[in-house]
């Protein structure tokens, strides 16, 4: 199966790519368009007879319903109906406010070299300026400087990248003051527990998308490197989501979204993979220490 970056590169890959760059966006176009990268596919090793889909450029777009009784049934069902109405409101408001508590913190990130351009998100990592997101989005290396949802541009610095975990940090050069995004713990996330995208896709800042968490410990390559395992979601994850956090109930970072899986001319299917949040934390405080 192929996976990708939410800017359009193959299984692993990552959206938002420039010439070969996964994740990014060509000079001219809307932050966190892909140029043309195909999205990577998860591993299945070779020789165990499971087909592999081709790589396509195109990014998640799931939308979730919940379905409501057959209104032939409305009669007898209607009260038994409302305590599960009032769960989903309920479900709903704490989204919302998850939602509220995140966006703060989550930048847009902006990469210029010359007459190329790539971006993707990220988000704030700590309460010395720096800022996390993927090693795609600033692989091709140039000026960098963040947006943040209040829409002021702050110069930033690369501190350090990691291409093995798609990890990247910046760090904010000036008086940027942005509140750290809370950290979640992964080993209580679980399975079906609805999650946020959140970033900047098609240059959209501030974008939230909603979904679940599919599975854990889903196994994948994203790009070129070695298999590792992701967080899945079915929440839309676009060309320029790379680098932002996919965040819980609580609007605690549970990974950083970096892939989605696609079947050539499908479109969405529903599948997008996060950096589990632990790895992240991990190599980000590495490469804060080094730099």
């Amino acid at each position: 199966m192929p996976v990708g970056p939410p800017s359009g590169a193959s299984v692993g890959a990552h959206p938002g790519s420039l010439h070969g760059v996964p994740y990014g966006v060509p000079h001219g176009v809307p932050y966190g368009v892909p140029h043309g990268v195909p999205y990577g596919v998860p591993p299945g090793g070779a020789g165990d007879g499971r087909r592999r889909w081709p790589g396509a450029v195109a990014a998640g777009l799931l939308v979730i319903a919940l379905s409501a009784g057959a209104g032939g049934t409305a009669g007898h069902l209607a009260g038994a109906d409302e305590p599960r109405s009032e769960t989903v409101a309920t479900s709903t408001a704490q989204m919302v406010t998850a939602a509220a508590r995140a966006l703060p913190g989550v930048v847009s990130v902006q990469v210029r070299d010359g007459s190329r351009g790539a971006s993707g998100s990220g988000f704030v990592f700590d309460d010395r300026g720096h800022i996390v997101t993927n090693n795609h989005v600033v692989a091709a290396g140039g000026s960098v400087s963040i947006v943040g949802n209040d829409g002021r541009r702050y110069d930033a610095e690369i501190v350090g990248t990691d291409a093995t975990s798609d990890i990247a940090v910046l760090r904010v050069t000036s008086a940027a003051r942005y509140e750290p995004l809370d950290l979640a713990d992964l080993s209580r996330t679980r399975v079906g527990e609805p999650v946020l995208a959140l970033g900047s896709p098609l240059g959209l800042s501030g974008t939230v998308t909603a979904g679940i968490v599919s599975a854990l410990d889903r196994e994948v390559r994203l790009g070129g490197s070695t298999r590792q395992t992701a967080v899945q979601t079915d929440a839309s994850i676009n060309p320029g989501n790379s680098g932002g956090p996919l965040v819980n109930s609580r609007g605690e970072v549970v990974g950083v979204n970096t892939a989605i899986a696609t079947l050539e001319g499908s479109g969405s299917i529903g599948i997008g993979f996060a950096i589990p949040i632990d790895r992240a934390r991990q190599v980000a405080a590495t490469l804060i220490s080094r730099g």
